[in-house]
């Protein structure tokens, strides 16, 4: 089907049609849990997703040039991480740093994948129009074992009057809020760690 196999492609070259299939590594070895932790949260998430970001580090060698500007266009990819509940607002799941394949796309030299980091969507419920929480922990927090915490106002829970699909990434200092805000607000934590050690 169209839709699903364009969802695999090495996305960015929609535009000119030359959509390429982004190949994923048969068994990947470098594995990260993946862990989601929420602080005082305003209700309950029905929707908790994950997602890992891959991009091509050298796509200016490896990458299709765009005829209008002659320049080769980013390729990037998403792989949606399944996160469980393994406790109370506790989420988990894994992701692979090495899941992506290095290939030749274009005829043009082998594109080098890299990971970019690890993110996270959560929204009260799969209704139309509910806010849709965001969370990013990059590729540098985890390869030095660091925690990335966001704070969100619980006023935007479940849903933003008059705004549907809001986006709310939060903020990662509590203190930039304004002082009315500060003490309604939740947070969530992420942090991976190598499996196996």
């Amino acid at each position: 089907n169209a839709m699903s196999s364009a969802m695999n492609t090495a996305a960015g070259d929609a535009a000119d049609g030359q959509q390429r299939l982004a190949h994923t590594q048969a068994n990947p070895q470098q594995a990260y849990e993946l862990l989601l932790t929420l602080d005082n949260p305003p209700g309950p998430f029905a929707v908790v997703e994950g997602v890992a970001q891959y991009d091509v580090a050298n796509e200016a060698q490896c990458g299709n040039i765009n005829p209008l500007t002659g320049t080769a266009e980013r390729i990037t990819h998403q792989q949606a991480i399944v996160l469980q509940a393994v406790g109370p607002n506790q989420y988990r799941g894994t992701v692979y740093r090495d899941l992506m394949r290095d290939e030749d796309y274009y005829g043009r030299g082998v594109c080098h994948w890299q990971f970019s980091g690890a993110g996270a969507l959560l929204k009260a419920s799969a209704a139309a129009g509910q806010t849709r929480f965001t969370h990013f922990i990059s590729a540098a927090q985890i390869e030095q074992g660091q925690t990335a915490t966001r704070h969100y106002p619980a006023g935007d829970y479940p849903q933003v009057a008059g705004m549907a699909d809001y986006g709310q990434a939060g903020k990662a200092d509590a203190d930039s809020y304004v002082a009315a805000l500060r003490d309604q607000l939740f947070s969530a934590t992420l942090h991976a760690s190598k499996v196996g050690l």
